[in-house]
């Protein structure tokens, strides 16, 4: 029936693409399965697979024609863009450098010029260039070939640490680079297998690992590490967080009433990954109590998703960490109350944005508060910053409500009459923004968030239009558009949450590795293939593939050497991840939804023995509170302090003494216990 419905149609490509949905299902062809026996269904089947085939290329051909249509559309917009505002990206620095030292005319003159400054050449972490890169240096180093004097080249690379083909760096590049420094510039090929950092238990985890990968076919090059590290170290897994299964339903159970002020809306997802934190943070609490200072331990996720997490986890123990990273300075909630604060001010009918200001450390009005306001704009349908003016109509229980409208509208004057920066930095001082702020956060907390509200000042002071239509709308636009970034926290006694790009390069004590069991990226849709070998001038092909659920056959072995990549590139981040770790390397997941067979989690499993809960950690004097069918770890709820020996203070002259000595020694007393109260609060 399908297929006469298919010839009914008059459109040749919908009548192909008809007979297609209905013989191939899947991987199945259903004229070859259920009319095997006849030659002319075999002969229609061979006919419509070439059709077909033949189809699904003029297709990508068509997508191939619009993309680059498109392609030379937007960059030549780009360009102008940048022409117009006197920017220079990335790609502008490599092109200008490829220029220089490959053109016949203008090479010259430049080698001459490096040659009288450069005599030695090193170049680090050589896996992550990309091929114009290796481009523009070989226009350089072809040069020498055959030259008596030339400067000294070392590269130093590791194609097991190539994470970057998102920038699209190419190991193959430094195959290429080797060929050319041993066969042109008679240069020799070091390889090293042995390392300073890594103790045994890890060291001995990295070799199990990534030679089992090694020997299933999906990974090729790797030799077993030897270590110099003296430490015998520990590596294991942390219980794996579990699921569970959703509570069924009574009849005519009441849905509980939740209060979005006070409680967060929570997904599945993200009360999972709250276990896995908790536990996570309970894990270095133990170490932290076993004697390893707080940043000597960094944290380890593929995404940045999960850190967020961890560091209220680790807060609410107490536990200093940063999330080492930029982050967009909109995410941030001392700048969200600020961005509330300008938005009210600029239009004042956003009752929402208000509310936020009012409850924020600007104001700190309680919750009766904002229902006073919305229970009377009930009889009184006006703005809350009218109604906020109207302070016959206040309740009298709440005094601190008449004292906010004189203060906004002191505000909202400043912003009409003053620039964005200079308007805030009133609203700074007038306000004691920071000192509010300050004593609002939490102590582990503190700089950053001083450090943001620094930073959003210097946003309004180098807003893009370099002064030009500078308002308080425009400051706010820019905030919420999330292209002003916030500075990364640091701090050397906190705990490090990096995501496993970030942190290639550093290394500490104890490694946590987050979310190891996660789902397996999903398939790109509308994506790009480039095939650039390293020693080709050129890509060899640059394919708009529209799905690779179905490439057309042009890009076939282009897509297969692409997913070979991305697998080998996954095993990278693996091996990056666990040689972090200097003495302790621990690995936490949570159950997937249903089984991922090549994660992290899976490869490390077999390999790594479990943390013993009922040894090292009741030794640290930690409970093992459960939940679901597995153990947590816990630290203990009381904590002792440290009693300080008595300090006896000097006893006063006494009236034998001259007055001047005794005023002496009681501005001297009177100056160590300020000093010391001063020491105290920072303690705290």
């Amino acid at each position: 029936t399908a297929i006469e419905e298919a010839f009914a149609l008059v459109d040749l490509p919908q009548r192909l693409l008809a007979l297609q949905r209905a013989i191939f299902v899947k991987t199945e062809n259903r004229l070859l399965k259920n009319l095997e026996s006849f030659d002319a269904a075999k002969q229609a089947a061979c006919v419509l697979l070439e059709l077909c085939q033949a189809n699904a290329q003029h297709e990508a051909q068509l997508h191939q024609q619009r993309m680059a249509r498109l392609a030379r559309a937007l960059i030549a917009q780009y360009a102008a863009l940048k022409r117009t505002n006197g920017w220079v990206d990335m790609n502008d620095v490599e092109r200008a450098a490829f220029a220089l030292l490959s053109d016949p005319v203008l090479s010259g003159w430049v080698q001459e010029r490096l040659d009288a400054r450069i005599r030695h050449l090193m170049i680090d972490e050589f896996q992550d260039t990309n091929p114009l890169q290796w481009q523009a240096l070989s226009s350089w180093l072809a040069g020498y070939v055959g030259a008596a004097s030339r400067p000294s080249v070392f590269l130093v690379g590791d194609p097991k640490q190539s994470i970057y083909r998102f920038r699209r760096a190419e190991p193959q590049v430094l195959i290429a680079a080797q060929r050319f420094v041993v066969e042109g510039l008679g240069g020799d090929l070091l390889s090293c297998d042995h390392t300073w950092r890594n103790a045994g238990a890890v060291i001995g985890a990295v070799n199990a690992v990534m030679g089992s990968i090694q020997a299933s076919g999906a990974y090729t090059g790797f030799r077993p590490h030897t270590s110099a590290s003296t430490q015998v170290g520990n590596a294991y897994w942390l219980p794996q967080v579990q699921r569970r299964l959703p509570a069924p339903k009574t009849t005519g159970e009441m849905p509980v009433w939740r209060d979005s002020l006070l409680t967060p809306k929570d997904t599945p997802e993200e009360t999972l990954r709250t276990l896995e934190a908790q536990q996570a943070a309970r894990w270095i609490a133990g170490q932290i109590a076993g004697g390893i200072q707080a940043g000597d331990v960094m944290v380890l996720a593929r995404k940045r998703a999960g850190l967020l997490p961890m560091q209220h986890a680790l807060q609410a123990l107490h536990i200093p960490a940063v999330v080492g990273e930029k982050t967009q300075l909109i995410d941030c909630c001392e700048v969200q109350d600020i961005v509330a604060l300008l938005d009210v001010l600029v239009s004042a009918p956003h009752d929402l944005s208000l509310a936020r200001a009012l409850r924020s450390p600007l104001f700190d009005l309680p919750e009766s508060a904002l229902v006073a306001l919305a229970l009377l704009q009930q009889t009184h349908p006006l703005p809350w910053l009218e109604l906020l003016q109207q302070v016959e109509l206040l309740p009298p229980e709440l005094p601190e409500m008449a004292a906010v409208a004189p203060v906004l509208l002191r505000w909202k004057a400043w912003l009409d009459q003053l620039p964005p920066h200079d308007a805030l930095q009133r609203i700074y001082d007038d306000g004691d923004v920071l000192a509010r702020f300050a004593a609002a956060a939490p102590r582990v907390q503190r700089s950053r968030v001083l450090g943001n509200l620094r930073a959003l000042l210097e946003v309004a002071l180098n807003m893009a239009s370099g002064g030009r239509y500078a308002t308080p709308y425009a400051l706010v636009r820019l905030l919420k558009s999330g292209s002003a970034e916030a500075t990364p926290a640091t701090a050397r006694d906190a705990v490090q949450l990096l995501t496993v790009h970030i942190a290639k390069g550093l290394e500490a004590k104890a490694v946590l590795l987050l979310d190891t069991d996660g789902k397996a990226p999903p398939t790109p849709g509308m994506d790009m293939l480039v095939d650039w070998p390293g020693e080709q001038p050129v890509p060899q092909r640059f394919v708009f593939i529209a799905s690779e659920k179905c490439p057309p056959l042009c890009a076939v072995e282009t897509l297969a050497a692409e997913q070979l990549a991305r697998q080998r590139e996954e095993s990278n981040a693996l091996y990056v991840a666990m040689t972090r770790a200097k003495e302790t390397l621990a690995v936490s997941s949570i159950a997937p939804s249903y089984p991922q067979p090549h994660s992290w989690w899976q490869r490390l499993l077999e390999h790594l023995p479990p943390f013993e809960i009922e040894g090292e950690a009741a030794s640290a004097g930690l409970a093992q509170p459960s939940v679901g069918s597995d153990k947590i770890l816990a630290v203990p709820e009381t904590f002792m302090l440290t009693q300080l020996p008595h300090q006896r203070m000097p006893e006063l002259a006494t009236s034998a003494a001259p007055a001047s000595e005794i005023e002496a020694d009681a501005n001297a007393l009177t100056t160590r216990i300020g000093l010391a109260m001063h020491r105290l609060l920072e303690w705290g």
